[in-house]
């Protein structure tokens, strides 16, 4: 697999060195908490050669398993820094989601299609652990990746050549500056990042209080491995298996009932028991208080300060979204920053940010009010009816299974929905010309490339294209059938032709592939590099 963390790595210190006049800075970038937004940051930076220093109060991870899931898309991200195959050994596959009442009637059935990134679709997760394992992961980066515990971050000022972070150390008192090129406030939804920047927070917090209950399993009950929620106008609950053998259900309050009312776990038992829940199947070993937010802050980017995660956007918990929108960003930003460091592309490139990333946490955001509206019992009986399976016809996928894509940011020409341009491209298992087999990102390795069917990508550009494509570290790679021969070193096989179908669904001979696998341009709107 290729790597061009070195050569990235030295193009910066050379490009440093021409200058000895220019900024002296303690890391890249400067990564303010380190939950799972900024430790996903950390990982993708450190891949990319960046260094970093992460600004953390708490040495402990959050017992809490809040987030419940993660997708396709996010495990991809995660094979991107070499952490898949770890994250996978501590989760399950989702097999479906469903909806019941009460009374036991099916509403839904929804079965996951197998995964068309690499990965089974959907995962469950105990957060606590995938936390664990992604900061082993950082681990390995050295000095290169700082993580300072038990420290508060007072201060975050810049100027037009980076940014000071003023630290206090929890233990002894003292306060310290750092000094880095950008900073990611991956501070959580009370972010004081966004607070000392004046960024407001603008939406809604919905009345309802919830309380999370988390347990451990003690014996298996039928189907408990299906997600399911128990669609109820008073009483809805979302009933879902987590990894490492726990489960979880989250249960509103009602009316008149308060967190008082159930401070104990004897005093939460009743909700489980109306379930058909026993003392046999579980044992109580947490359960905590919400409320749901539907928020987003007024700008995500302040000069050379970007808010990722919770601290840009709040949404309620029924697409399962909410913790994987803030590793998302993270990855969206890694790379981008990589490259303006780098000298590859320029700043303007990181406006994209939120271009991109806005729109797509939107879409989540709609999808689990609607999907809570399904919970709660709040649709009609005409939009109950549009949801059923209709007889003898292939059922559409719903919004929430729906491939990756960005409406808009750093492309060329129009994104539609029908073009290769703004999505993420499939990953099956590929070839390389010496026959080594693995899944395509494996083989093509990190950066820019552009594929081609059947035909060598470089020949359909210009030579001032091929010069753009080129001073990015582009590779220019033929994609083969599998009942092809290939005939040069850049050439990969697509052994079951999905990449192939893919590009001819799309009517696209050549894409060109950002780094995090999102199509920046092709043959049918363009193959010039991003302005």
């Amino acid at each position: 697999m290729p790597d061009r963390r070195h050569a990235r790595t030295a193009r910066k210190d050379q490009h440093d060195d021409q200058h000895p006049h220019q900024p002296t800075y303690d890391a890249d970038v400067a990564i303010l908490g380190y939950g799972p937004s900024g430790v996903a940051a950390a990982n993708a930076l450190g891949t990319l050669g960046l260094s970093a220093v992460a600004f953390e109060r708490d040495r402990e991870i959050d017992p809490r398993a809040r987030a419940v899931t993660i997708s396709d898309w996010t495990m991809r991200l995660f094979q991107s820094v070499g952490l898949d195959h770890a994250l996978k050994a501590d989760m399950d596959e989702t097999v479906a989601l469903r909806w019941k009442t009460y009374d036991g009637t099916e509403l839904l059935n929804l079965p996951f299609p197998p995964g068309q990134l690499g990965h089974a679709t959907s995962y469950a997760i105990y957060q606590p652990t995938m936390e664990q394992t992604l900061r082993e992961g950082a681990c390995r980066f050295g000095d290169k990746v700082r993580v300072q515990y038990g420290t508060e971050v007072v201060g975050v000022t810049q100027d037009e050549s980076g940014v000071t972070v003023t630290s206090n150390d929890l233990a002894t008192g003292t306060t310290h500056t750092t000094r880095t090129r950008y900073a990611l406030a991956c501070d959580g939804g009370s972010s004081t990042t966004r607070q000392l920047l004046g960024i407001e927070m603008t939406g809604d917090t919905i009345d309802t209080r919830w309380v999370v209950i988390d347990a451990k399993v003690k014996r298996w009950w039928p189907d408990r491995h299906i997600l399911t929620f128990w669609s109820d106008k008073q009483r809805p609950v979302v009933d879902i298996a987590l990894a490492r053998g726990n489960h979880r259900w989250e249960i509103p309050l009602n009316p008149g009932e308060s967190d008082a009312d159930f401070a104990t776990p004897e005093q939460v038992w009743p909700l489980l028991e109306a379930l058909g829940v026993s003392h046999d199947d579980v044992e109580i070993h947490q359960h905590a208080f919400y409320s749901h937010h539907i928020r987003a802050a007024e700008r995500w980017r302040d000069g050379r300060v970007f808010l990722l995660g919770d601290a840009a956007h709040l949404m309620p918990p029924w697409a399962g979204a909410g913790m994987q929108s803030g590793i998302r960003d993270a990855f969206n930003l890694a790379w981008k920053i990589a490259a303006v460091i780098d000298g590859r592309l320029p700043e303007s490139v990181l406006d994209s940010y939120e271009a991109e990333r806005r729109p797509n946490v939107g879409f989540y955001t709609e999808v689990a009010h609607q999907l809570g509206r399904i919970i709660k019992q709040e649709l009609s009986e005409e939009e109950m009816a549009a949801l059923a399976p209709k007889p003898d016809e292939e059922p559409e996928l719903p919004p929430l299974l729906w491939p990756p894509s960005y409406p808009a940011g750093w492309f060329t020409g129009t994104v539609t929905p029908q073009g290769p341009v703004g999505q993420m491209i499939p990953q099956p298992r590929a070839a390389g010309v010496t026959g080594l087999i693995g899944p395509l990102d494996d083989l093509l390795g990190g950066g820019f490339v552009l594929l081609g069917d059947n035909v060598d990508p470089a020949s359909l550009l210009s030579p001032e294209g091929r010069a753009a494509w080129a001073g990015v570290g582009a590779r220019f790679v033929t994609v083969r059938a599998a009942d092809q021969g290939t005939e040069g070193p850049d050439e990969i096989v697509d052994i079951d032709g999905t990449l192939l179908g893919w590009l001819r669904e799309r009517g696209a001979r050549v894409v060109a592939v950002r780094p995090d696998g999102f199509v920046a341009a092709s043959d049918v709107s363009g193959l010039g590099l991003p302005a």
